[in-house]
């Protein structure tokens, strides 16, 4: 279950103690300050923040070992994501906030279906007036099954790796025991090929790890990836 606002409130100090670790962490590692060069916004300065949690609907994603369903991981961090940057005064705006997808009814097929939703996604990101969009995902390589931690990808729209960069930054700095580095996403990733606002796909963890996914499945972690991308992204944006 979600934390209740009450709860929150009992919890507000702590969690701006914990923002206020992360960002020292990523300060102190510096790319993120020399990133936010690269990005530049509405007016003033503003900007909302879309959340995307991945999948959804009949389409759950990767599964692992254990049944975990990815779609239901992304909603958890991104709901939790959610709570604390309104908490915060951020603007947000999430693609989904139950177990759906956004796919046409005129959709027929699940292929037809899965490109009706991406789509859908592309479309309500480049909606948004000074978006900017983060896509939440869990990552598999059942081959490698020792492969863990969360690396971020970056799309194509101007500012999109330099936000990339300052969440990398923060995830090495406060949930990864090893450093990733972020990646450009290309044309493998038709979401962020496609997005016209700085755009970035955290792959949080590997559901082909089975100690990565019972940390993905308390809420402690998901609470601690949800700030840590939030810290990362807010120190590069504002």
């Amino acid at each position: 279950m979600f934390l209740t606002f009450k709860k929150w409130t009992a919890l507000y100090l702590l969690t701006l103690l914990a923002l206020f670790g992360i960002f020292a962490a990523i300060l102190w590692q510096g790319s993120a300050v020399n990133a936010s060069k690269n990005l530049s916004l509405e007016q003033g300065g503003g900007f909302v923040l879309i959340i995307d949690p991945g999948h959804g609907g009949m389409d759950g994603g990767a599964v692992s070992k254990d049944g975990t369903i990815e779609a239901q991981i992304n909603l958890e961090i991104g709901l939790r994501m959610e709570e604390i940057a309104q908490m915060l005064g951020v603007e947000t705006v999430m693609t989904r906030r139950e177990d759906v997808d956004l796919h046409d009814e005129s959709a027929g097929t699940v292929r037809q279906q899965k490109v009706s939703d991406l789509k859908n996604r592309v479309a309500k990101a480049n909606g948004i007036s000074g978006g900017v969009l983060v896509s939440l995902h869990q990552n598999s390589l059942p081959q490698v099954p020792s492969v863990h931690g969360a690396q971020v990808f970056y799309g194509e729209a101007e500012g999109s790796q330099a936000l990339a960069e300052a969440v990398q930054t923060a995830l090495n700095a406060a949930v990864n025991d090893r450093p990733k580095e972020v990646k450009a996403a290309g044309s493998s990733v038709y979401l962020l090929e496609n997005a016209e606002v700085p755009a970035m796909l955290v792959e949080c963890g590997f559901l082909s790890n089975q100690d990565e996914t019972a940390l993905l499945n308390t809420q402690a972690h998901q609470t601690r990836l949800a700030l840590t991308i939030l810290a990362g992204a807010l120190s590069h944006l504002q």
